[in-house]
């Protein structure tokens, strides 16, 4: 796509790429039916991957509180500048306890408010569900803006160089954000207790990250990954690429991810086959991890729900059976 048609595209249009396609096939449930019930009976936690996200975890419930999005900023010496980040703190949110934390990174010309402005990711249900049912521990989710510029008049755009600040924003997310969430909220340190996800260029961003400081994440979720980990075209750009295929792997002797796992839907009209490809340059390296597909699914709500909610399932697992 042109740069002058950047311009003309709509802020829906826009969201889809930052924080997936809407979809109204899950409808929230208000009430604690019979059903519902049932189905929170039935879960039972083992290691294998469901395509969706049952409905009981992305629904809304009478009877389980759930946190809220805030707002906060911090100064980032990497880009000279203030920037922002949006978290969701658990419902019941104490100093006094401390909480595993997920790092959500969302796509191409989104924000800090990408996540939180879209209630069609369920991400709040998803994570206030499970963990009132003690599927999982109460969590911190923090969203960033993650497009790490150094010129405030810098934009994102179909272009090596307009991308660029993505690629760039494992210097912030390590060395300002990451010490300052630590500083500023009681979250658990470590490996084990920090997971890092993200949506199509965030996905992208997920994986490049993850290769290079596999050290700090134990759990990570690339979720319709974007192209230009390694060099190739898509309909939109050619990008250049950060390693090259043959770097697709972790250093001899590093410490890899407990679970790294990577999706996308069969019918993603955006990033098509890019996350296959990223599968397959893993196969062929030998990097473990854990490939699935959405059947049906878009560059949608859908793919975005499925990764959260079996990252959480695998990282419930894996804990459990240590």
């Amino acid at each position: 796509m042109a740069d002058e048609n950047i311009t003309e595209m709509s802020e829906e249009e826009k969201s889809s790429f930052a924080a997936g396609k809407n979809t109204e096939e899950q409808e929230p449930v208000a009430t604690p039916t019979e059903e519902a019930k049932e189905q929170e009976a039935e879960f039972v936690l083992n290691n294998e991957i469901e395509e969706r996200c049952p409905l009981n975890y992305t629904s809304s419930h009478s009877y389980v509180n759930y946190g809220e999005y805030t707002h906060g900023t911090y100064y980032s010496e990497y880009c000279g500048m203030e920037r922002g980040y949006s978290i969701l703190l658990p419902a019941d949110y104490s100093k006094d306890k401390q909480y595993p934390v997920l790092y959500l990174l969302h796509g191409i010309f989104g924000d800090e408010y990408s996540f939180s402005n879209d209630q069609g990711n369920k991400i709040k249900e998803i994570v206030g569900n499970m963990a009132a049912d003690g599927i999982i521990e109460e969590t911190i989710v923090v969203c960033p803006d993650m497009y790490a510029k150094t010129d405030p008049a810098q934009q994102p755009g179909f272009d090596a160089q307009a991308c660029l600040p993505y690629d760039n924003f494992i210097y912030d997310l390590v060395n300002d954000l990451m010490p300052f969430i630590e500083s500023e909220y009681p979250v658990l340190t470590g490996r084990e207790n920090t997971y890092l996800a993200g949506f199509s260029m965030g996905g992208r961003e997920t994986i490049y990250i993850t290769l290079q400081r596999p050290e700090l994440f134990g759990y990570v979720c690339a979720i319709s990954a974007a192209p230009g980990v390694v060099p190739s075209k898509d309909m939109y750009m050619e990008h250049p690429g950060q390693i090259e295929e043959s770097d697709m792997r972790f250093a001899d002797g590093a410490v890899e991810p407990e679970v790294f796992i990577i999706c996308c839907g069969t019918k993603d009209s955006v990033v098509g086959s890019f996350p296959r490809s990223y599968h397959e340059l893993f196969e062929a390296n030998g990097v473990e991890h854990i490939w699935y597909e959405i059947n049906g699914a878009d560059h949608d709500n859908n793919a975005i729900q499925s990764g959260i909610y079996n990252l959480f399932k695998q990282i419930t697992y894996d804990k459990n059976n240590e």
